[in-house]
């Protein structure tokens, strides 16, 4: 049986309805999430090494992904993603016709391609390098849906992350920085945006095993999500 959740506004939700939106779900009220229980039995434990910052971050990207991009919540956007990979998988190709070019012609014959594809492959490599920094950056979540609100809106929402390292007073930390823009007419009328940041330490998230309590995290990014969509919501 799933364990009923308080949500985010300190009434208690009920699962039943939590897992059954209703049909006007795809069309709902802006600035508030859909308050999702997952049952325990649906769940899978995740257990990190508590020791290792980079899981730690990892697993916490993992499920806040896996949360947000729920049909009820909002529906990911994968543009890094897919941009990063087609200049991977670019590179290979062009390393490995390359090579095959250079194994099967003449050695002096085949230095013009061979030279080619080495800077080809280069360039790729260098881009893919480049826009992990400087345009992905830290990056973890894009998510759009549309809402109504006497009108069809579109909400987009992007979440970044990365680790606070510990001090003398703190622990580490799990920060999320979130921006949100709400728009109509095919995004030519901005109806709000707004930014919001909050930290938690993992010890607020990890036991002493390294399970994650994955129930508190969900709430949490609900409340930083709701908050920067009802801060600067016009």
């Amino acid at each position: 049986m799933a364990k009923t959740r308080k949500a985010v506004n300190g009434d208690a939700a009920d699962p039943s309805s939590s897992q059954q939106p209703d049909s006007g779900d795809s069309l709902r009220p802006a600035t508030r999430l859909v308050n999702v229980v997952i049952p325990a039995s649906q769940r899978d434990v995740i257990k990190v090494n508590n020791a290792n910052l980079v899981d730690l971050k990892n697993a916490c990207d993992d499920i806040l992904k896996r949360f947000l991009s729920r049909p009820e919540l909002f529906k990911q956007i994968n543009t890094h993603t897919d941009v990063r990979l087609a200049l991977g998988w670019a590179s290979v190709l062009v390393a490995a016709g390359t090579a095959y070019y250079g194994w099967k012609v003449e050695f002096e014959a085949s230095k013009p391609v061979v030279w080619t594809g080495m800077i080809v492959y280069v360039i790729l490599s260098i881009t893919q390098t480049l826009y992990a920094y400087l345009v992905e950056k830290d990056i973890v979540f894009v998510g759009k849906r549309k809402t109504f609100d006497k009108r069809i809106v579109t909400e987009r929402i992007a979440l970044t992350s990365n680790t606070t390292p510990s001090s003398p007073s703190k622990p580490p930390s799990y920060s999320l920085s979130a921006t949100y823009v709400r728009s109509a007419s095919g995004g030519k009328s901005l109806l709000g945006k707004g930014k919001s940041q909050a930290s938690r330490g993992y010890n607020e998230f990890f036991d002493v095993n390294g399970t994650m309590d994955q129930e508190r995290f969900e709430s949490w990014v609900t409340e930083l999500v709701e908050k920067v969509m009802q801060d600067k919501t016009q």
